[in-house]
């Protein structure tokens, strides 16, 4: 049965539209074209930002990013990408990254140290977190890392900045939304086609906090 299961996902995978526009394109997953569908909609991403990205690796969004900010013909990057993950993430060009959790002093540290009292456009999470199945333990973890998101977010973000953070529809959704309300002036759901069928996954889109941890 579980043979049968991981046959039908790699039969799935492999035949897969956007994993297969990923291999082409250079891509390193197929999520880019999620943040590229999200971006042509809401025009997120503009030249001369500073925009972080939260759970980066192995760095389709960073590599989507530095092909939106590349000034061309001049090799570099209008603006600046600052890109975190616990996890290990191959150098991008024009993409300075921290391995590290977000929610770490010494993470915060460094990125501190990368912003120079700068404050960022656009906050970017396509984090999830390690998943038992078991449906409320599960909301539970993903609207902590939701709360950290937006807290982090007031705290790093400018007075106009944004934030887009993956989330699941579930028991936690209804809360999450209405956090994200209640910081956030505008708020929008959006279901990327580039998102399996299957999945639970949306994004949701926070633009201008409403009372930020910051003084400008």
């Amino acid at each position: 049965m579980v043979k049968r299961r991981l046959k039908s996902w790699l039969y799935e995978h492999i035949s897969d539209h956007y994993v297969k526009s990923a291999k082409k394109t250079g891509y390193r997953a197929r999520s880019a074209y999620k943040l590229k569908e999200i971006d042509e909609i809401e025009n997120l991403i503009k030249s001369g930002q500073v925009i972080i990205e939260l759970g980066s690796a192995p760095g389709s969004w960073s590599q989507y990013i530095c092909s939106k900010l590349s000034i061309r013909n001049r090799h570099r990057v209008n603006g600046m990408i600052i890109s975190l993950d616990i996890l290990p993430m191959e150098p991008i060009d024009g993409v300075h990254f921290i391995r590290g959790d977000f929610c770490d002093k010494n993470t915060l540290v460094q990125l501190e140290n990368l912003l120079e009292d700068r404050k960022a456009d656009l906050i970017l999470s396509d984090m999830s977190p390690n998943l038992s199945g078991i449906d409320i333990s599960d909301a539970a973890r993903v609207e902590e890392m939701i709360i950290s998101t937006i807290e982090f977010t007031k705290k790093y973000a400018n007075s106009k900045g944004t934030l887009l953070s993956k989330c699941f529809n579930g028991s936690s959704y209804d809360n999450i939304f209405m956090r994200f309300k209640q910081e956030f002036r505008t708020v929008l759901s959006r279901k990327p086609k580039a998102s399996r069928d299957k999945s639970s996954e949306v994004f949701l889109v926070g633009k201008i906090p409403k009372n930020s941890c910051q003084t400008e």
